[in-house]
């Protein structure tokens, strides 16, 4: 596993969330796409803190597949009942993520290990 499979899992959540958007007829909200990027930054930040038991327990399949299925079965219950709220914090949140990984990947930012 590692960054390529992340990267992948992220892109499948950020797939079905534009989809649901596109078929709700959503316009994203900038305060809710920068409140999903703050939580995504501030839950890396927290997991950097245990790397390897969260590393440990990420690397389970059942858990990566549990993980997918909540957030886009979350995005599709949120679509149903605050669509604006719910897509525009999944869009923020899984973007985030995306580039975090990237950032990660290249060097910019180091390996979270050395984050604490």
């Amino acid at each position: 596993m590692g960054t390529r499979t992340d990267a992948a899992l992220a892109l499948l959540v950020l797939a079905a969330v534009a989809s649901f958007a596109v078929h709700a007829d959503v316009t994203p909200s900038l305060i809710f796409l920068i409140v999903g990027g703050a939580a995504t930054v501030s839950f890396e930040l927290l997991a950097a803190r245990a790397y390897e038991t969260v590393r440990q327990y990420w690397e389970r399949r059942s858990v990566q597949l549990a993980s997918l299925a909540a957030a886009i079965g979350g995005a599709a219950v949120g679509t149903r009942v605050a669509p604006v709220l719910v897509l525009s914090l999944c869009c923020g949140a899984t973007i985030t993520y995306l580039v975090v990984l990237a950032l990660r990947r290249t060097g910019i930012v180091p390996r979270p290990q050395t984050w604490w």
